[in-house]
């Protein structure tokens, strides 16, 4: 090792979930004695927390690892994630890996490093993995500290549902949940470290249940919390979004009206091929029961293009669903076929070039739908928490809708909640003037 102290840079390759793991790990090897250092940077050790959603995580691994050994030769790479479950024998032909962690193991990888001082390149990496994964209710080593103006709070993992293009269940397992009383410790002490909010993540959170506490219970206790400001759910599954929790989201003065669930398909046939649990009218009596309490809410969702069998009606009928459906953006995905999975004994493959013209027609709707949901704030007053970055002189943040909104960068400081008033709208961001706390646009006091 090249100095005194030892360096650590992890980078993820994937979800928000594996954000969250990610920044558990940096604060385990911080309180070990490391200093952490950007990716891209020299480094003595390289993490890298690895996806398996798409056909490109071998590549997309093997290039981190080339970039980290250009200018820092002699590092460990310690690599773990979903890549490293599902592809652990593609991962011992990559050259310049040194430790294979897969999930079971994946929390405790500090652990399986050599002493600091012992840090070298291995002749062959050593893997630990098991095939198997628990079942059993967990707790987490750390904090999930990060550079961001928001942290991410781990509340599950696993998943039961058994998507057929879906490797998750494969790379993470089956569901369980965070033991409850290890969540509220991390949120507050996340919330006493400052954050303004805190993120709910995990493969599936709405099966979120542990000792008879579902996920609108675990968010009242997080709410409960004082330091807690906002609180905000990440992707979650229509089948598991309760009535209860649209009721209470719609009163709460923490959580964020903001919900995103994903659609993939506005095809029942589709939908039935790909083992979702839903069809096309239950998605949309779910929406309309969610704006019937929340008229302002903000709704995002995913759209997966090129399943097997996906022929001109059922992508007409995905883009009428989508156009009848109040979304304020959309993400747009290309089925990617994965070993292992149901959907690859499929037939009917949609070509690569019909692909790319109907994501690109989605990703124009979406577009479109985003600018008139942007447009639908102008002359409002919406609190707005600011992120870090500045870019041509302006700070952004964004509501508790998820409307992106940008000001003058020396009117706010980074990690601030402000009241702003929005005078305009781009492609993708509204723009505004501070405003007085009174003039919030809200009839709950949602931060």
């Amino acid at each position: 090792m090249s100095t005194s102290i030892p360096r650590a840079s992890l980078h993820t390759l994937g979800c928000r979930l594996s954000q969250s793991e990610t920044a558990m790990l940096a604060d385990t090897l911080t309180r070990q004695g490391y200093r952490l250092v950007e990716f891209g940077k020299e480094t003595d050790l390289l993490v890298l927390n690895t996806c398996s959603v798409t056909e490109h995580a071998e590549k997309d691994c093997r290039y981190a690892i080339r970039k980290t050994l250009r200018h820092s030769p002699n590092a460990f790479v310690a690599v773990t994630g979903c890549y490293a479950q599902t592809g652990a024998a593609q991962l011992q032909t990559v050259p310049g890996i040194d430790l294979i962690v897969g999930t079971q193991y994946k929390m405790n990888l500090p652990e399986y490093l050599p002493a600091p001082d012992q840090l070298r390149k291995q002749p062959e990496p050593e893997l630990r993995h098991s095939r198997t994964i628990d079942r059993e209710d967990f707790v987490l080593p750390g904090t999930a500290y990060s550079d961001s103006t928001r942290a991410l709070l781990k509340i599950q993992d696993g998943c039961d549902f058994m998507c057929s293009f879906c490797l998750i269940p494969f790379a993470r397992g089956r569901e369980r949940s965070r033991v409850a009383e290890d969540v509220l410790r991390e949120a507050r002490e996340l919330a006493g470290h400052g954050y303004k909010e805190l993120v709910l993540t995990g493969v599936n959170i709405g099966r979120y249940s542990f000792n008879g506490l579902e996920l609108v219970d675990l968010i009242r206790e997080i709410e409960a919390i004082p330091e807690v400001v906002r609180l905000r759910i990440s992707s979650i599954e229509p089948t598991t979004v309760s009535p209860a929790l649209l009721r209470h989201m719609a009163v709460s003065t923490k959580l964020c009206r903001y919900l995103h669930i994903p659609l993939q398909s506005g095809d029942d046939r589709i939908l039935q091929a790909m083992n979702r649990r839903y069809t096309v009218r239950d998605y949309e009596d779910l929406i309309g029961q969610a704006v019937s309490l929340m008229p302002d809410l903000g709704l995002g969702t995913d759209l997966m293009v090129g399943f097997p069998g996906e022929n001109e009606q059922a992508f007409a009928n995905t883009q009428q669903t989508v156009d009848r459906l109040p979304f304020s953006y959309c993400h747009v995905f290309s089925y990617s076929s994965r070993p292992g999975t149901a959907a690859m004994r499929l037939e009917d493959h949609v070509s690569a070039s019909v692909i790319r013209q109907c994501s690109k027609t989605l990703a124009e709707l979406s577009r479109t739908k985003a600018l008139a949901f942007y447009q639908r704030h102008i002359g409002r007053t919406e609190s707005v928490l600011f992120e870090q970055s500045e870019r041509e002189g302006f700070r952004t943040g964004t509501t508790g809708d998820f409307t992106r909104v940008a000001v003058p960068a020396d009117t706010v400081a980074a990690g601030s909640i402000h009241p702003v008033t929005v005078t305009g709208v781009t492609d993708g961001l509204a723009y505004g003037r501070l405003a007085a706390p009174s003039a919030v646009h809200s009839r709950r006091p949602l931060l």
